[in-house]
């Protein structure tokens, strides 16, 4: 069967590759894949995984063949799979752990994009009480920042987006966003305290919004896409008050649970999913040049032919 791989060379990030069927152990579902969905992250950092293994973590399709043992969803369940490895393929064994059932009324292509995204954006905002609290969003055009302003404004807080260019901010309002933030550096004017910060962004501006913090306050740490270190002024990190804190995000245990509620928001029409790009996964060089030149808002979905 046909995969996409990781690829090192000039040819890279992924190329495509003739690879062995997937045998499922009695706890897989065998899954016939229908949709991949790219990320940043797992294009652009390749040196966690090995040169010439099966890519990718998020997709959706059809079960074709249950889990032997009784676990998991029947065969003809269309299913979501997020944070699965090796889901660029036409079939994946996958455990149930990893699986969401996707509801009538549901996209597959849509269920293929929910995955590391919103399952990301779903964890940080459930560490803490969100109602009318302030929570700033950063990358906010990006697929996590898509999802994370629409779950936060689901859940009573004042949500302030910020992204890199005035061209980045279509959408955002009507995605639920109090305010939108088109330069890092209108951060320093307003008057806002955050209570809860998603970052998605790294460098200069973990520090620019840690000094936006309120008392209390959380900063998570879930992404680093600009590449660039972060430097603390000496004073920035001593304070009076509640302490604020500074939290990283490395969570890849089971998803179903969030698969399953992020599914059933989409189903109740109460979360869109931001497609900026479809096409055919045979176009997946084309693809991921958008995705790198930051011209997609929102997730790139490709359909396996």
């Amino acid at each position: 069967m046909r995969a996409l791989v990781v690829a090192r060379g000039e040819a890279g990030p992924v190329r495509f590759a003739e690879v062995d069927e997937p045998v499922p152990s009695a706890g897989e579902a065998l899954v016939e894949v229908r949709h991949i969905a790219l990320n940043f992250g797992e294009l652009t950092y390749l040196h966690l995984w090995p040169d010439g293994a099966v890519h990718g973590h998020d997709a959706a399709g059809v079960v074709v063949r249950a889990a032997t043992d009784g676990s998991g969803p029947p065969e003809g369940t269309r299913v979501a799979l997020g944070m699965t490895p090796h889901a660029w393929a036409e079939r994946v064994a996958v455990s149930p752990a990893w699986l969401g059932t996707v509801p009538e009324g549901v996209e597959l292509a849509d269920a293929a994009a929910l995955g590391i995204a919103g399952v990301t954006a779903l964890r940080v905002l459930r560490t803490r009480s969100l109602l009318a609290r302030n929570v700033l969003v950063t990358g906010a055009s990006g697929g996590v920042g898509h999802f994370a302003v629409q779950l936060a404004a689901l859940a009573g807080a004042r949500v302030t987006a910020l992204v890199g260019s005035p061209g980045r901010a279509a959408g955002l309002r009507e995605l639920g966003a109090d305010a939108v933030l088109t330069d890092p550096a209108e951060l320093a004017e307003t008057e806002d305290r955050f209570d809860l910060v998603l970052d998605t962004v790294g460098g200069p501006l973990v520090a620019q919004a840690w000094s936006r913090l309120a008392e209390g306050g959380t900063l998570h740490l879930v992404g680093y896409s600009s590449g660039e270190a972060t430097t603390f002024p000496p004073e920035a990190l001593f304070g009076f008050g509640a302490p604020r804190t500074i939290a990283t995000y490395g969570d890849r245990t089971s998803t179903s649970g969030e698969l399953t509620d992020l599914l059933g928001l989409v189903a109740a029409g109460r979360l869109s999913v931001p497609v900026g790009l479809r096409g055919d996964w045979r176009e997946v060089g084309e693809a991921v040049r958008a995705l790198f030149a930051r011209t997609v808002h929102g997730k790139v979905v490709l359909d396996v032919a």
